[in-house]
């Protein structure tokens, strides 16, 4: 299996070749890729090193799967050079995620929609999967009709700016990459504001949330924001469903979906946060509780790593699957 990771360099691409690692994904060659001033920089994978090559040389080697975590710009230059060889690309980035004929791609929830024939698959945004993770078997349970979520979203989803702003301030130093403080303050603004009032951040949310379910008719009012926390996204969600629901078999529904785990005694303080959940690859959720304001509603918290299933482990799921359906 020859394999190329296109920004390896970053954040999330040396992520990626940590998961790809602890997944232990076969791999017979593998590429690093990332922009020309990365390339011949060392990198050290499973005991070996490996010189950063350039996109076009990856394009070159015409490997088997391109994990690519470069941003929307070079995944829109370079994904499809990569399809035209046949390679298969996992994109982290937002270029493709809501083109019609590109699947995104949550493995355990749609990973049915990826053809044969489908070169490049979407990898969707880290706010986006922890929260369908805990509401796929919900919505399949009991129709979901409406979703308000408020996101609380570490400095590590920004890349190393927003990890070296808040590290900076917390020596005592000025950084400018947020455009205000982070450290000891709360942003109510990721990515650009739109003409609507909501961030790109936002109508992500939107949109992905019902690609993935499936279901165009599913209305979302998110409100996205940054706080002073290394890593990990942790969300509050209110659910309002078509019809009547039981709040025992809701939390059952969660427990039994794979990739979720349940922690939910507040009585013994026992609710998801995410200093616990940075490192893992569950999405946790908890305080699961009937909304009492609405009819059919309910209530919940989940956190889960934005780096590893928001992001890479995630990604690394999709390039398994792509293994086990097209190269056995």
């Amino acid at each position: 299996m020859k394999i190329a990771v296109v920004g390896a360099t970053g954040l999330v691409g040396s992520k990626m070749l940590q998961m790809l690692d602890e997944q232990r994904v076969q791999i017979d060659e593998l590429m690093v890729a990332a922009s020309e001033r990365s390339v011949g920089k060392e990198i050290v994978f499973r005991g070996k090193s490996y010189h950063v090559v350039s996109v076009e040389d990856a394009i070159a080697a015409r490997p088997d799967i391109a994990i690519f975590s470069a941003g929307a710009a070079v995944s829109k230059q370079y994904a499809p050079g990569f399809a035209a060889v046949g390679t298969y690309v996992v994109d982290n980035s937002s270029a493709w995620r809501m083109e019609k004929d590109i699947p995104l791609v949550v493995p355990e929830i749609n990973a049915d929609v990826i053809r044969r024939d489908t070169h490049i698959i979407a990898n969707p945004n880290c706010s986006t999967i922890q929260m369908v993770m805990a509401l796929a078997p919900l919505h399949k349970a009991y129709g979901i009709k409406r979703i308000v979520v408020s996101t609380y979203q570490s400095v590590s989803g920004s890349g190393q700016k927003g990890v070296n702003q808040l590290k900076a301030e917390r020596a005592g130093q000025r950084a400018d990459f947020y455009p205000h403080p982070i450290d000891l303050n709360i942003l109510p603004h990721i990515d650009t504001f739109l003409e609507n009032g909501y961030t790109k951040e936002e109508m992500k949310m939107v949109n992905e949330t019902r690609k993935i379910l499936r279901d165009e008719h599913i209305v979302v009012c998110p409100t996205t924001v940054r706080v002073p926390v290394w890593g990990g996204h942790s969300e509050s969600v209110n659910v309002e469903f078509e019809g009547p629901y039981d709040l025992a078999e809701a939390r059952a529904l969660m427990a039994s979906m794979p990739g979720v785990v349940v922690q939910d005694d507040p009585a013994n303080c026992v609710y998801p946060m995410p200093l616990y959940a940075e490192g893992k690859d569950e999405v946790f959720v908890g305080r699961i509780r009937r909304d009492f304001s609405v009819e059919n509603g309910l209530n919940f918290w989940c956190v889960s790593d934005n780096l590893r299933k928001g992001a890479a482990t995630n990604a690394v799921q999709i390039a398994q699957y792509l293994i086990q359906q097209f190269f056995k």
